[in-house]
């Protein structure tokens, strides 16, 4: 026999029809609203004959949950707050484009407050603010060392993740291995052959640019190579252009691992137009694998972070705060890979 269906209903108001509220769908579908609502929040306490009927009642009546009364009923609002700062470097940026993905994937919004600064009354006032807005919790994208002394000022009631940096031992960290990627960058060159490895940092206040250059010392001594001396950027491909007459002038330098792509190009850039050939007279490494870095010339050898990822793992501790109601530390953390392309290889005899 074939299974009935429920009697087609329209909701009419003044001739004009209105959206369908829980207790239309009750009526049309013979429930309770309790029903109703348990059903929406995927309830096992539910018969599945009854749990059809809603269903079908919800499909005809072409109801829309409203998110304010879930709220009310859940005490949820099934938004998160993320504090970013004001960039449009990549590393950040894409950070940022990994979470919202993540958490559209498991039907949360998101809502962004963006900084100049990460000192820490403008972290704890961003981080209030979306509180207020009802937020359930949030993520601090944090990079810079000046916003870890703020993240041990957010209260322990607030579900909160550290992105990329944090303190130790008072909120999550979940981050990409910047140790490890930088590392694998180096060796890479050692094992080509090059004596030793030369390194453009980025600035002095990220965190991400001091874990890069412990990762290169680290291989540089495991190897017992030589550590040259550190150049200082600013992540900008005009810091590696400016900075890259400081290599070509030194006698013996044959490689070097740059702290990401975006210098790496301004790099690239001096040396061709210093009729120095890559990786002929000088072995490249990048970091970040940005889109463009398989179209550099010659494509760019780099350490590829996998931000979709950082965004999933992200919002799974998070989440674990928001359902268990507590805040316990750890530290979640995301491989890297390097990413081997032409701008690479071993040393020219000379």
């Amino acid at each position: 026999m074939a299974e009935k269906s429920l009697p087609e209903r329209r909701v009419k108001r003044g001739g004009g029809r209105r959206a369908a509220v829980m207790v239309d769908v009750a009526k049309l579908a013979g429930v309770s609203y309790q029903t109703v609502s348990r059903v929406l929040h995927d309830s096992p306490h539910v018969r599945r004959d009854t749990r059809e009927r809603v269903l079908d009642a919800i499909r005809q009546l072409d109801y829309r949950p409203s998110s304010v009364a879930q709220a009310l009923v859940t005490g949820r609002s099934r938004t998160l707050g993320v504090v970013s700062f004001d960039t449009t470097l990549y590393g950040p940026a894409s950070t940022l484009l990994g979470l919202e993905e993540a958490a559209h994937d498991a039907g949360y919004g998101v809502s962004i407050a963006s900084l100049k600064s990460f000192s820490r009354a403008p972290v704890l006032e961003a981080v209030q603010r979306l509180r207020d807005q009802g937020a359930d919790g949030i993520v601090v994208i944090a990079p810079q060392r000046s916003a870890v002394d703020a993240l041990r000022h957010v209260t322990s009631d607030v579900p909160v993740v550290a992105v990329e940096g944090g303190p130790d031992d008072s909120v999550p960290v979940v981050a990409v291995d910047q140790l490890g990627g930088a590392v694998s960058a180096t060796r890479h060159l050692l094992d080509l052959g090059h004596k030793t490895v030369w390194h453009i940092a980025g600035p002095t206040d990220w965190l991400e640019a001091d874990q890069r250059i412990d990762g290169w010392r680290s291989a540089l001594q495991a190897a017992g190579a030589e550590i040259p001396p550190l150049l200082r950027g600013d992540w900008s491909a005009r810091s590696g252009y400016e900075l890259a007459p400081q290599l070509t002038r030194t006698p013996g330098v044959t490689a070097v691992f740059v702290a990401n792509d975006q210098m790496a190009l301004g790099l690239l850039r001096f040396l061709h137009e210093n009729g120095r050939e890559t990786p002929r007279d000088l072995s490249v490494v990048g970091f970040d694998d940005i889109p463009e870095a398989a179209y550099f010339t010659p494509p760019l050898t780099t350490v590829r972070q996998d931000f979709s990822e950082l965004g999933r793992r992200c919002l799974h501790v998070l989440l674990g705060q928001i359902e268990s109601g507590q805040r316990s530390w750890s530290r979640v953390v995301v491989e890297t890979e390097l990413v081997v392309r032409k701008s690479t290889a071993v040393p020219r005899r000379r």
